[in-house]
């Protein structure tokens, strides 16, 4: 699949990562029409708008603007990796029932639409 524009760019990650236009919109806070205009070449995206993006898609601002480098931003899942390591440090140590709870605050956490 060619992906020659920020449009076709966004519209395969969001897909990607299991987002609707709605989704994506409400998780980064903008309308819909905001997802729909970019995913259709239609306006320029906002500095604000492309780091709500990358941040949640964790994808490579380079390579949503202009298609350069690659799609995922692995400073991100480095970061991911280093959270994640430091949360099973923690919950390792925890009682059952206090894992359990955490695993449900986990979930209720989990953004709409994934």
């Amino acid at each position: 699949m060619a992906m020659n524009t920020l449009g076709e760019r966004l519209n395969y990650v969001r897909k990607k990562n299991g987002y609707t236009q709605n989704s994506l919109a409400e998780t980064i806070g903008v309308s819909r029409g905001v997802i729909f205009n970019l995913e259709k070449n239609k306006t320029v995206p906002q500095k604000i708008v492309v780091n709500a993006l990358c941040r949640t898609l964790n994808i490579n601002r380079d390579w949503l603007l202009r298609g350069l480098g690659e799609m995922e931003d692995t400073k991100g899942i480095l970061f991911s990796t280093r959270i994640l390591a430091e949360l099973y440090r923690i919950v390792k140590e925890l009682s059952e029932e206090e894992q359990r709870y955490l695993l449900d605050v986990a979930r209720a956490m989990r953004r709409p639409g994934k």
